[in-house]
């Protein structure tokens, strides 16, 4: 038997107020705000957070399965699933997959894993879905969208909760969509989005599963379908099919937008934080098709650590305005820092991994001196080639020191904070940069945790590496 054994989330710390987006155009808000990725955020290192979150406190080994599920690869033609599962320091020898094209990318991911587990040909399979999509300026999408991402661990032991129906229905329909040469997401028209797309595709399915199953609305606990066109859709369809107010899962539209492929997983997860053994959950999720499943929550779920979602979404920082968002979108250009005019090489790019994507260290195997990146000498003891790798990404830390670079960032985020991180493992010394943070607030002592970020594209391909960033704490 195949289930969910564990889940997390990563919701970008920057939240952009609708106000400040409508005030830019001299047009309506739609109300609340967005989630924002930072200017070194992609669907990739969201996923890789995610995929943190989701295996804390499990044994990496036992994973070997990744699949990476979005609509915004940074790549058309290299495999994303590969350098999530080489961040999160998975082994090499894991099953590794693309899902994409469709907002229902997430939910074809997760039957697969289901699919590879249940059939013995994985035990365990991690799901990351992540997503940064641009609606066009002044567009209802440009606000209502959102950036995030989620990740579900499949396997068939210590699961939380079981998939006991899946349902899947295909209907072409050109509603949303990108061309390959398009900056921001397609539309026809909203209505008809909404009534012929979402409500009646989904309504339809849901009525299906019940009559197939012989459930009825009263024997569910939440009910979670995926974000509709706008903030009133879901709770109206769901009302439609029977479901009081109080089942429905909120989709979170106001708090953090539509956050596309992740945001059915994201709602998942929220309706799990909250969920007891034997809840009996719907979830549905709308793309060209509708993907139905009913789970059930099994004692389990009472050994793992929830909440899940409430921090993310409660610790957050605002975009002081709209020119700052169109910036990190990339959609003006700015200055570049010095750290982004490097000239990076594929080949030492895939030398240096070890250090540069699994952010491992060394420790000397004579007198346990850690150094970062890995070092064949030990710097204390002399020692040549006798040490072992250890991995970094996930110790926690503290700021040992730090300085103020003011020549040296991007002309949108002046100011990059140099940082060496003492590590809660033998305290180890880590140089790198800071994000997420208000540099007024940085302090010798603040703690601090490793974080997977884009540094810059170069080479022709994008470049990745490790920086801190303060704990996030609600504010």
């Amino acid at each position: 038997m195949a289930g969910i054994t564990s889940y997390g989330v990563h919701i970008p710390i920057l939240r952009l107020n609708r106000d400040n987006i409508a005030q830019a155009w001299g047009r309506g808000s739609l109300g609340g705000e967005r989630s924002v990725a930072n200017n070194d955020e992609d669907s990739i290192t969201m996923a890789v957070s995610a995929a943190f979150a989701c295996l804390e406190g499990t044994d990496r080994q036992a994973t070997d399965g990744l699949f990476f599920a979005s609509t915004t690869s940074p790549y058309t033609e290299k495999q994303c699933a590969a350098l999530v599962a080489t961040a999160a320091d998975l082994g090499e020898e894991i099953i590794t997959a693309d899902h994409t094209n469709s907002l229902r990318a997430s939910t074809g991911a997760l039957r697969a894993a289901l699919d590879a587990v249940a059939s013995g040909s994985a035990r365990s399979v991690i799901v990351a879905a992540s997503d940064c999509r641009l609606g066009y300026p002044r567009s209802d999408f440009e606000q209502l969208f959102g950036d995030g991402a989620a990740a579900f661990a499949i396997g068939n032991t210590g699961i939380i909760a079981t998939i006991e129906t899946k349902y899947s229905v295909a209907n072409e329909m050109v509603d949303i969509w990108r061309l390959p040469n398009d900056t921001f997401v397609q539309s026809w028209e909203g209505r008809w989005i909404r009534d012929e797309g979402y409500m009646a595709n989904l309504r339809k399915a849901v009525k299906e599963i019940m009559k197939r199953t012989g459930l009825g609305a009263k024997d569910f606990a939440k009910t979670v379908l995926a974000a509709g066109p706008d903030m009133r859709t879901s709770l109206q369809l769901a009302q439609e099919l029977g479901f009081e107010k109080g089942q429905v899962q909120d989709p979170l539209l106001t708090a953090i937008g539509n956050t596309g492929v992740p945001h059915p997983l994201i709602m998942l997860a929220a309706a799990l934080d909250e969920a007891k053994p034997g809840d009996r959950l719907l979830m549905g999720v709308y793309g060209n098709g509708v993907d139905i499943f009913i789970l059930k929550v099994t004692d389990e779920i009472a050994k793992l650590a929830r909440p899940r979602v409430k921090r993310p979404l409660a610790t957050k920082m605002p975009i002081p305005s709209y020119e700052r968002y169109l910036s990190y979108r990339g959609l003006l250009e700015t200055v570049p820092g010095e750290p982004f005019r490097l000239f990076p090489s594929a080949t030492v790019s895939w030398r240096e991994q070890r250090s540069s994507l699994r952010c491992h260290g060394s420790r000397c195997k004579k007198c346990g001196t850690i150094a970062f990146p890995i070092q064949r000498v030990c710097f204390h003891c002399r020692a040549k080639d006798d040490f072992e790798t250890v991995r970094l990404s996930d110790k926690a830390g503290k700021v040992f020191t730090y300085s103020l670079d003011n020549l040296a960032g991007r002309s949108d985020d002046p100011t990059i904070v140099q940082t060496v991180v003492e590590s809660e493992l033998n305290s180890a010394r880590i140089y790198c940069l800071m994000t997420d943070c208000l540099p007024s607030e940085v302090k010798v002592g603040l703690p601090v945790e490793m974080t997977f970020r884009w540094f810059w594209d170069g080479g022709g391909f994008r470049n990745y590496y490790w920086k801190c960033r303060p704990i996030r704490k609600e504010a």
